[in-house]
């Protein structure tokens, strides 16, 4: 599976979207919001349809409850044409995919994804990393 190839507006796993904005509301609560210039995004376990989309969603500081799917199809079609997040809203930083998302199957149970991002500085010192598991069918609670 390419790593981009479920960037797609589904909004199933609310879950992946909580965790993606509350990394990125962590980065701001800790004043790295401004020092953030890449992030790493690190899934492993099963594909779900719409993960990628509503991980990228999430780190702009959309909320699961307030998603709806042409907005977040037209925001993903920006991200992906301008290879540009905008962290929260406002930190705008490079994000190609290809080069900052990986997938690695399996690794955890078939109803979870383990989700793993880390933020890093122009220098490339890491920021901050947390990671996160997203129960199938998750509806925003997070796992871990």
């Amino acid at each position: 599976m390419s790593p981009s190839a479920d960037c797609q507006a589904h909004l199933p796993t609310a879950g992946a979207m909580a965790a993606a904005r509350q990394f990125a509301l962590a980065l701001h609560g800790s004043g790295l919001l401004e020092q953030t210039w890449r992030l790493r995004c690190e899934l492993r376990g099963a594909p779900r349809s719409g993960l990628c989309g509503d991980l990228l969603l999430g780190l702009e500081g959309v909320e699961p409850r307030e998603a709806d799917v042409q907005a977040s199809s037209e925001r993903l079609r920006r991200i992906r044409g301008r290879c540009e997040l905008r962290l929260l809203g406002q930190r705008r930083i490079a994000f190609d995919a290809r080069r900052h998302l990986s997938h690695e199957p399996g690794g955890c149970p078939p109803s979870a994804c383990d989700i793993r991002l880390s933020a890093f500085d122009p220098a490339g010192l890491l920021l901050l990393a947390r990671s996160y598991r997203v129960a199938a069918g998750d509806t925003g609670k997070l796992a871990g």
